[in-house]
């Protein structure tokens, strides 16, 4: 290893702007067990997944098909 290295020349990350959020969710045991079963059979962890098809609903624009009221 050198003592001193020269980062004059360094370009940022273009890579920063797609690092992942860590939040806390709180989601029924049900949709957890989905996806847990989906990891097993696809080889991908259940986080991945479901950031994955919330991915798919944010480009498609997908709505939930729930009726929200709204309360006064």
């Amino acid at each position: 290893m050198k003592d001193e290295y020269d980062f004059s020349q360094s370009v940022k990350n273009p890579y920063i702007k797609k690092l992942k959020q860590q939040v806390t969710i709180q989601l029924e045991e049900e949709v957890i067990s989905y996806f847990k079963d989906l990891a097993k059979e696809t080889g991908i962890s259940y986080q991945n997944l479901i950031n994955l098809y919330l991915q798919e609903c944010v480009k498609s624009q997908r709505k939930p098909l729930s009726q929200w009221v709204r309360e006064a």
